[in-house]
């Protein structure tokens, strides 16, 4: 028999960098200084995004001391990212460590108990937080002794003391040779501990022979105590784990992994309900752990270790026992069926549904590394050749090349190519119109215009914008696609930092976007964020309703694009620092598996949708060809799971919550990267394949292949090729695709309306459309072509207001505040709109007005919603307007704040609190002191208390 070790906190030396000065923290909680302090308690972390670890395995271990004990915690980063560890309620943080092995401390007297966590953002979510406890007495516990099963009066073999299988049955080859004897083992890299007892410990492969699989069983023996326990570790897989199976049935009654690491540690098991009935222990490896993506290497941890199964007479109590809830399991890798296939192959290796196919229309060399692309009026592709990419060439090197690609017969070959400019420089998007084509290529949006005889530029490009970033050039401008507006749409990652204007703007005439969606007006050449935060959007695209939606990566993957909101962010800040908290996705649900992450749910969520890196978002809105099921269905592709993700959007209060519908299209193919997917105007779907083994953006451009690149078509048995030219339409042609089903048509005939400008009997035919048609979307086509033409007057966008239809009240709210002003009259119905209107849309689009107008201008629209109570569980009014009430308190604190109390939805008190306490003046804590007063005297609701304590703390009165 054998017990197991008590669990002995371990000492390290680290640094120390409290963040809270000592004046706002009570000389009982005040951090230590080590150089005159001896430490009563110290601990030891290895610190990863999985947790914190105790050396003997334990994941974000409770950590134990008595009252005023003097306490010492160290982390040591087990992996390259950035990690520390913080005290919620004491306030300190150690400082941030970076690499591999780096080591950083806090320290602190212990006077109560408390939470500690990784402090960087998304890293306590992802599971860095664990316990502090200030106990009595003494910090450890004894562990009852186990007792060896028994067979026929002899104690079994499932500790492996005898050093051989005895009493097991193996299969495979993973245990034809599993005894291990030796700490470090020979069969673990030298620096994991494993920590066993006796004399050996079972393992099918440890991280030398990992690619080993098989199965090993006990023989039966009778359940004599109603407890048991063993010692196991190794990876966190599903195939990789010990099962107790119950002998007369088959049935697995308990199973448990690893947690990808090396130290054995104590899983308890119950078996109460089994007592005197037979089971046996079943120990299965049936990972390889090869990786079959060309640059993701093998998982070492595709074994299990094994020890020391025991009976107790009652629960036994281990320091470091390992707990099904605390692992997080990584699915079985996706089988790869393809790799490196030619276009044509390609092509046939794609499963689309029944009445759909696949054709190859391009492929190298007559494209390479297709990045980005359009579809001009002509119905001819617009290629972005990104030769340059990952890294942006000196001024004037540049590779990267436009190609104008063409379907002359409408067999579904691009068998016409013309190269319309070269030597361009990380080049990310483009869109054409308005006389020419526009491009992101960092750190410049540029213009070039077109002589249409020629296709040939009619000139040198335009810098129209500068002070684009590159710091992460997958990060960079990207997705150029005109909105319903007129204006040019595109995205941005959060990684890459721009401070955007026009050429020789100061900084003050700037505007700084690391995360959001941008646009820029085609002939006043204005710029503006329009919303901000996500992660690293490469896909945006807009539905029936005009509602521009993106898809995103490592974060939950679809928003619904609000102007002027902020958007939950992979890292970093908001740059209004009282924004408080940002708008969370619609999706109701991800295409990762798994818990450690998004990124380990890449290449092992292929019955999720594959994985959580996006590009490209088409909303379907090409015509009666395709089935209507995919009618407003936005398409992205899933570039680690290859294949088409489909989501379904349902309204839902002021905006829409996204469905998972099933995958559209499995590509089959690990190198296949479709970029983006537009819709033409037969309704069938061209789509870019950058093509390239490595799926993950890097730096160093030898990772990336420099000589593939395709370009696919997808067709419905119903489509129908046409040849068309919409730039040789008449006015009353253009006017009248405003009502094609096919929203190709729509869109590129609005552009050339814009193009040819302000035209009389144009408004006339539009504003009958907009009048007469009982389809709400046909009015907003009209409303829409009528704007970016000028057709519109302020009466117009007024008269509007009492529309029947909450789309297009909602859109003239939008239009009445294009220019970020309103007129009295304006500002009369939108208040009341706000106190009147039964729609939450037309509430969020008041609400996002205001955003746009002086701060002054805005005091009783917000009031007004800020007391819809029916508002209250909205996904978005409520930011949206505590966003438009925030810099109110700077105008006039007290009626601001009385605005804030009157508020029905959710913390626009407490938030007015916080905003007020930072401008930290007199007059400011007067008014606290005012409201604390008032506060003072109401009923203690969970609510009142945490607005009295945020007063306290804002006054002083109280530690943070």
């Amino acid at each position: 028999m054998h017990l197991f070790r008590l669990l002995v906190p371990l000492v390290f030396v680290g640094l120390i960098s409290p963040q809270v000065p000592d004046t706002k923290i009570s000389a009982a909680l005040a951090p230590l200084q080590t150089d005159t302090v001896k430490f009563d308690r110290e601990y030891a972390l290895e610190a990863t995004m999985l947790g914190f670890f105790f050396k003997d395995g334990t994941r974000n271990p409770t950590l134990k001391a008595n009252k005023g004990d003097r306490v010492r915690i160290t982390i040591t980063n087990g992996e390259l990212m950035t990690h520390d560890i913080g005290l919620e309620k004491l306030g300190i943080k150690s400082k941030t460590i970076i690499e591999k092995g780096a080591s950083t401390s806090i320290t602190f007297k212990a006077n109560q108990s408390d939470t500690y966590y990784c402090t960087v953002p998304g890293h306590r979510a992802a599971g860095m937080v664990g316990n502090f406890e200030v106990v009595e007495g003494n910090l450890t516990e004894s562990v009852i002794a186990g007792q060896l099963p028994m067979k026929d009066g002899q104690p079994l073999n499932l500790n492996f003391e005898s050093g051989t299988l005895k009493d097991w049955t193996a299969s495979g080859d993973a245990f034809t040779n599993p005894l291990v004897s030796a700490d470090p083992s020979p069969v673990h890299e030298k620096d994991m501990s494993i920590g066993f007892e006796g004399r050996y410990f079972l393992s099918s492969g440890g991280n030398v022979n990992y690619k080993l699989t098989g199965t090993l069983s006990s023989v039966p023996f009778k359940v004599t105590q109603p407890f048991a326990a063993f010692r196991v570790s190794g990876g966190a897989l599903l195939d990789t784990r010990v099962e107790i199976v119950q002998a007369s049935t088959n049935k697995v009654i308990y199973q448990i992994t690893g947690q990808g690491r090396a130290t054995l540690q104590p899983a308890v098991v119950e078996l109460g309900t089994y007592l005197n009935q037979e089971i046996f222990i079943r120990i299965v490896d049936n990972e390889t752990g090869v990786s079959q993506i060309p640059y993701i290497a093998n998982d070492k941890w595709a074994h299990i270790n094994f020890d020391n199964f025991l009976f107790y007479p009652t629960r036994p109590n281990f320091p470091n026992e390992l707990k099904q809830k605390d692992i997080i399991i990584l699915p079985p890798l996706d089988p790869v069926l393809n790799a490196g296939l030619s276009g044509i192959e390609a092509a046939k290796a794609m499963t689309p549904p029944k009445g759909f196919k696949v054709t190859l229309a391009a492929a190298e060399p007559d494209i390479i590394r297709p990045i980005s692309f359009t579809i001009d009026s002509k119905g001819r592709l617009w290629v972005v050749e990104g030769h340059t990419y990952p890294v942006p060439a000196p001024e004037g090197q540049g590779r990267d090349r436009i190609l104008i690609l063409e379907d002359t017969d409408g067999n579904g070959t691009l068998d016409k190519r013309k190269v319309f400019a070269e030597g361009l420089n990380l080049v990310s998007g483009i869109e054409i119109g308005m006389g020419g084509v526009w491009l992101g290529a960092a750190p410049y949006l540029l213009f070039i215009p077109v002589d249409p005889k020629t296709d040939k530029p009619a000139g040198s490009p335009q810098k129209l914008l500068d002070g684009w970033g590159v710091q992460d050039t997958h990060e960079v401008l990207n997705n150029l696609r005109w909105g319903p507006d007129g204006w040019i749409y595109g995205t941005h990652g959060v990684f890459t930092h721009s401070n955007v204007g026009k050429p020789g703007a100061t900084d003050a005439e700037r505007k700084k976007i690391n995360g959001g969606i941008w646009r820029f007006h085609p002939t006043t050449h204005e710029f503006e964020v329009y919303a901000e935060g996500s992660s690293n959007p490469w896909g945006i695209d807009f539905n029936d309703y005009g509602h521009p939606f993106i898809t995103v990566c490592v974060i939950p993957h679809m928003y619904h694009v609000i102007q002027n909101a902020r958007y939950q962010r992979q890292a970093g800040k908001h740059f209004n620092p009282f924004t408080y908290d940002d708008i969370k996705t619609i999706a109701d649900h991800r295409h990762w598996l798994g818990e450690r992450g998004p990124h380990a749910g890449n290449f092992r969520s292929a019955a999720a949708g594959g994985g959580h890196a996006h590009a490209g978002a088409m909303i379907y809105l090409g015509g009666d060809s395709w089935p209507k099921e995919y009618r407003n269905e936005i398409f992205m592709n899933n570039i680690n799971g290859a294949r088409l993700n489909v989501d379904h959007f349902e309204r839902n209060g002021s905006g829409y919550v996204a469905s998972h519908k099933s995958d559209f299209l499995a590509m089959n193919d690990s190198w296949s990267q479709w970029l983006n997917m537009k819709y033409d105007a037969s309704g069938s779907v061209f789509a870019i394949d950058w093509y390239d083994k490595n799926q993950c953006h890097s730096a160093n451009p030898d990772v990336h292949d420099k000589t593939l690149g395709r370009i696919f078509k997808i067709t419905h048995e119903n489509d129908k090729w046409v040849k068309v030219d919409l730039s040789k339409a008449t006015d009353q042609e253009l006017v009248d695709f405003q009502l094609h089903s096919n929203e190709w048509y729509v869109r590129q005939a609005r552009t050339l309306l814009q193009e040819r400008g302000p035209n009389k009997k144009v408004h006339k035919a539009l504003k009958v459309i907009l009048a007469k048609n009982p389809d709400e979307t046909r009015k907003l086509r009209a409303l829409w072509a009528l704007h970016v033409t000028k057709g519109l007057s302020e009466k117009d966008l007024n008269d509007l207001l009492i529309n029947n239809s909450e789309y297009v009240r909602s859109w003239a709210i939008q239009l009445l505040t294009e220019n970020k002003t309103a007129s009295p009259e304006t500002m009369k119905q939108f208040v009341d709109l706000a106190k009147n209107d039964n729609s939450p849309l037309v509430r969020l689009y008041l609400a996002a007005a205001m955003n746009r107008l002086d701060a002054s201008q805005r005091w009783d629209v917000v009031d007004a919603l800020a007391q819809k109570s029916e508002d209250q569980g909205d996904h978005n009014i409520p930011l949206m307007v505590w966003y438009a009430a925030e810099p109110l308190a700077a105008l006039d604190m007290k009626r601001a704040l009385e605005i804030a109390e009157r508020a029905k939805l959710p913390k626009i008190l407490p938030y007015m609190i916080q905003r007020i306490a930072a401008i930290d003046t007199e007059e400011s804590k007067k008014v606290l002191k005012d409201l604390n007063n008032k506060l003072g005297k109401l009923h203690h609701s969970p609510e009142t208390h945490e607005n009295l304590r945020l007063i306290e703390k804002a006054l002083g009165k109280v530690d943070p």
